[in-house]
């Protein structure tokens, strides 16, 4: 039987900086790099994010981060599951433990940025309530860029 785990980890692992080098390679071959808008590994580090890895059987085979904005928002960044995972609704549990995370920390809302050429992610985000926005923080308009948003829901 398949085991799948998502939990908070640090990002600074071989196996979890090859998945971001395997993102970094797809979005290279979907868009041009003024349309690629990648956070590296140190931001990824940094306070006010929050990384979530999930793992099958114990490797790597996904991750997402939660980037804190300081306005009591946060952006989903760096979403990505391996090829060879896809199928086993990882994206899925990313995105719930993203938005459990974003509760917990009392935020009103989780933005995202993706691009135009990846129907599943836009099919996964508007499954899961987010719905399409304007630009937001730095973001200047893209014709390759969709941006979303969903507000958070208040803690029982």
């Amino acid at each position: 039987m398949t085991v799948v785990t998502i939990a908070e980890e640090p990002p600074r692992q071989a196996a979890t900086v090859r998945l971001l080098e395997l993102s970094d390679a797809y979005a290279a071959s979907l868009y041009p790099a003024e349309s690629n808008h990648m956070v590296d590994l140190s931001t990824l580090e940094g306070p006010g994010v929050s990384f979530f890895v999930a793992r099958r059987d114990g490797e790597v085979v996904g991750c997402c981060a939660l980037v804190e904005a300081g306005d009591g928002t946060a952006e989903i960044k760096r979403m990505f599951v391996d090829a060879e995972a896809r199928g086993l609704k990882i994206g899925k549990r990313l995105l719930a433990a993203v938005e459990a995370k974003a509760q917990t920390l009392g935020l009103t809302a989780t933005r995202l940025e993706t691009g135009i050429y990846q129907p599943e992610a836009i099919g996964l985000y508007k499954a899961f309530g987010y719905q399409e926005r304007t630009p937001f923080g730095s973001y200047q308009p893209d014709p390759l860029s969709l941006f979303m948003e969903k507000k958070v829901a208040r803690a029982a």
